[in-house]
């Protein structure tokens, strides 16, 4: 700055002093006072430089201040602007958790309504369900079986499989025996005795129907003989015996036909069975020895009325039976016996295993072929290793669960 030109100057009196001019040039007042000027010149110059760098160096700090103030001034708004921005963020992501929340409760309400409705359907449909199964089930009938009290053998034949039957509606006495697993002819016994003594007059009449049967578990029902359709995975035929003629069929439905319904009954895959009722059919559900279907089926128009999955397994079972509405499921170990009701169930619930008294049959060598009761005259009509067996019962009122 000051100094700096200071030692210009000097310098430069240096300078021209090593000129060493000669005497007479430094004796001419002319060069001197013009020499005079250019250094007052020169050092005018060199005041102005000066000045102009003060100034500047002036102005520049004074920019230099400001841009601190101004820097210290945005850092302080940067600062707070993020702090602005975190606390928004803050109420946004609050509000976001109210409205959440709110959301939640609002479709938490809508779930408690919705399961509410539905648990109110469900409890009418349940209510519908069981006035329609206690008007479907309301016959004169409050019996339960007690005992299975004796066995009478009524006739022996060679046959393993078959059966025998009377009508389980009306009077009639005739006696009706369908031999084997598959067949088409079916006799016709005038009655009782004329079935256990082959030379009694008449002779029984023979038929031989349109269609065989599968299985040993057919009925007779008001003059019309029900039977599973060989050939078929769940046909049943309404045969007219009357006309001989086939009346009306039906498919059963929920899988019925597609397993055995009982595991030592090996070619039956529908059993049909009569009570106080009317007609049903039992089946086994889906799966190996799985738990057997039970359906009421209107005798006149084969329509289904209802079904019912039942907790009675289709595993170790030889045969069962309707007894006022009430389903016996007979079990025997490897199809020989102790054979024996294990299983019950009731469609009103009124009857339970737990109630139950021990139902043991007489011991028999073999499984049933098929067993069945009969409201008319309250026996079973069984087929076990060739015989035709009737077995009596012992019944009580049922008694109302608690």
């Amino acid at each position: 700055t000051m100094m700096g030109l200071r030692q210009a100057s000097a310098l430069l009196v240096l300078f021209l002093a090593a000129l060493q001019l000669p005497p007479q040039c430094a004796q001419d007042p002319a060069m001197v006072h013009y020499i005079y000027q250019r250094f007052q010149v020169l050092e005018q110059g060199l005041e102005k430089c000066t000045q102009a760098t003060r100034a500047y160096i002036q102005d520049f700090q004074e920019f230099s201040k400001n841009i601190s103030v101004m820097l210290g001034r945005c850092q302080t708004s940067t600062s707070e602007y993020k702090s602005a921005v975190a606390n928004l963020a803050l109420r946004v992501e609050r509000a976001q958790r109210e409205i959440d929340y709110l959301e939640y409760l609002r479709g938490a309400d809508v779930c408690l309504e919705s399961e509410d409705k539905a648990l109110a359907e469900k409890l009418i449909q349940e209510a519908e369900e069981e006035k329609k199964i206690r008007t479907l089930l309301n016959a004169s009938c409050d019996n339960m079986l007690t005992s299975i009290k004796s066995l009478k053998i009524v006739k022996k034949t060679m046959d393993t499989h078959g059966s025998w039957m009377k009508d389980a509606a009306g009077n009639s006495q005739k006696v009706y025996f369908l031999v084997g697993s598959r067949n088409k002819t079916l006799w016709e016994f005038a009655n009782m005795r004329a079935f256990m003594e082959d030379s009694t007059k008449p002779a029984p009449r023979k038929f031989i129907l349109t269609h065989s049967w599968q299985g040993t578990g057919h009925v007779i029902h008001k003059g019309f003989l029900f039977f599973h359709n060989q050939g078929t995975l769940n046909e049943i035929i309404k045969y007219n015996l009357q006309k001989r003629t086939v009346e009306d069929r039906m498919l059963l439905p929920g899988g019925a036909g597609r397993a055995l319904v009982y595991q030592h009954s090996p070619s039956t895959y529908i059993d049909l069975a009569v009570d106080e009722h009317g007609l049903w059919a039992i089946h086994s559900g889906p799966g190996i020895y799985g738990h057997l279907v039970l359906t009421k089926i209107e005798p006149g128009t084969l329509g289904v009325e209802h079904s019912w999955d039942t907790p009675c397994s289709s595993q170790d079972a030889e045969a069962a039976f309707l007894l006022c509405g009430v389903l016996y499921v007979v079990y025997s170990s490897g199809g020989h016996g102790p054979h024996r009701v294990t299983c019950v169930y009731d469609p009103l619930g009124t009857v339970g295993e737990e109630g139950l008294p021990n139902l043991f049959f007489p011991r028999r060598p073999r499984s049933h072929s098929m067993i069945h009761y009969n409201p008319r005259d309250k026996q079973l009509y069984a087929w076990n290793d060739g015989n035709q067996i009737i077995y009596k019962l012992q019944t009580k009122r049922k008694q109302p669960r608690e």
